[in-house]
Formats: C-alpha cells, structure tokens, sequence
C-alpha cells in the first residue's frame, strides 16, 4: 500500500461534482454550496439520484462481469470520486481476492478519504493516485500506478460518468485512446456517460446548471458515446442504457420494487475488449 499524499486545502466556494454526486447518493461528505447546486440540478432533473444509482450498479455489474468471465484482475479506475461503499476493490476482490486497483482523482476531497480506498485483502493491492483525466501521461507516469499494477497484463479502464466533465475541446477521444494505447490485449474499458437522447431540453438545462457552476459538461448521444468505443469488442449488449446491461448479473444492491425509465436514467453504458 502506497502512503497518502497530505489533502490540498478543500475549495468550499463553488460546488464540485464529485461532492455533487455524492449528495445524489445519498451520501455525508459534501458542502451546503454542493448541495444546493444538487437540489437545483434535481429540480431540473428529477432522475438525477436515478441516473446516480445506476451508474453505480453497472460500476458493480460490470466489475464481476470482468473479474468472473474474462479474468481481469487488475482496474485503472479514473474519476473515481468520494468513496462510496461497496467501491471498486471491494467488489473486485470479492470475486478475485488477489485483484489490484489503482485509483485516480484529481479533487483533494477525494484524496483527504482515500484511506479508503486502500482497505486492500491481503492477496491483493489497491493504492490512491493524485491524477487528472486530462493529463494521461502524468497519470500512465505516476510510480504508485507502476507500483501496483503490471501493465504487461490485462487491465479494466475503468471510467464511469466521468467523461461528460471532458468537452471536446479537450479531445476525450484522443485520452482514452492514449489510456488504451498503454494496456496490452485482454484488457477492457467500462465506460458511463449521461445523455440528452431522451430528454434533450432538460439536460440543456443541466448542462447549464454545471456550466454556470464553473464545470463544463458535454453530455453525448449513444452515436457519439459508441466512438470511445472504436477498435474495442463490445460485450453484449452493446451500448445500452444503465439498467439494461447485463441486468441478470448480480450488482450487490437490492432489486427496485419498479424500474425506471430510460429517461430517468439518461446513462449510456458499455464494456469493451481491447483485441
């Protein structure tokens, strides 16, 4: 286990996503500012806390999809926001005790609870990186990621509803491809990413909301979320709606008394194999 970094002071003045998110989920670390912002994103957007446990149980679904069918043991899991439990490693090493998982955030929230996030069992590693998305080299660089993870061997990209906080203008396509680029064949992408397909107008209001708050959002259509794709074997279903992919696999979480709508949940998802 790699020592935490010490915690940059917490920007309290404006709301963040990961913190925003948080409260979606019903979570306790996060700030008036990020709550308000919240409860005026959901007035909006109802479905927001929705979308938000959906896209955390495909996160689930699909991490024992890899660890039982397609023997990943290793995730690079990128904007992994406050730990929300059951995360990443713990639902890994659940199937694969000896699962190793890197962690990458670039919010110092994140990093003041990444304690965590490093509750590794004892066959496996897990460790916290202090990294942005838009800087893949830094990231593909950083010794903690070498320290834990063999990147000769398969590794699950893992990158649930962060890339809609990449705007083209950042070329996210061009990052995930340079991810992808260093991970050998075998290895896999899960990816989630909101959508506007089912309800253009209110995510052009909640496009807006975070705009107005200081974070850039492009939420994409099932066409342009598909490109993240290029080069990949899907695994079926294909691109599909949260709580549509692989609903028979057990996520961990108790079963809804209803299921939502595609609307409510307004969250492409997919896995794709690197050949």
């Amino acid at each position: 286990m790699s020592t935490p970094h010490t915690a940059r002071d917490l920007d309290t003045s404006r709301p963040h996503s990961a913190r925003m998110y948080d409260y979606y989920l019903g979570g306790k670390d996060h700030f008036e500012v990020d709550k308000e912002a919240a409860e005026t994103v959901a007035a909006a957007y109802p479905g927001i806390f929705v979308c938000a446990r959906e896209n955390r149980a495909f996160m689930h679904r699909a991490t024992r999809v890899l660890a039982q069918e397609h023997g990943i043991r290793q995730w690079l899991d990128i904007g992994t926001g406050i730990p929300t439990e059951p995360n990443l490693h713990q639902v890994a090493q659940a199937v694969v005790p000896e699962a190793k998982v890197v962690y990458a955030d670039n919010d110092p929230l994140v990093l003041k609870y990444a304690e965590r996030l490093m509750r590794s069992t004892p066959q496996g590693r897990t460790t916290y990186i202090e990294a942005d998305v838009n800087q893949p080299e830094g990231l593909l660089d950083a010794p903690e990621l070498a320290e834990v993870l063999d990147l000769s061997q398969p590794v699950a990209l893992s990158l649930n509803a962060l890339m809609h906080f990449v705007t083209d203008a950042q070329d996210p396509y061009g990052i995930v491809d340079r991810l992808l680029s260093a991970l050998p064949s075998g290895s896999a992408l899960a990816l989630s990413h909101c959508t506007p397909d089912f309800d253009p107008s209110t995510w052009e209001k909640v496009t807006e909301i975070y705009t107005n708050a200081g974070t850039p959002v492009q939420f994409r259509s099932q066409q342009d979320v598909g490109r993240f794709f290029a080069g990949l074997r899907l695994l079926e279903p294909g691109i599909t709606v949260g709580h549509r992919w692989r609903p028979d696999a057990p996520d961990g979480t108790a079963a809804a008394t209803e299921q939502p709508t595609d609307a409510q949940v307004s969250l492409w998802t997919g896995v794709g194999i690197k050949p």
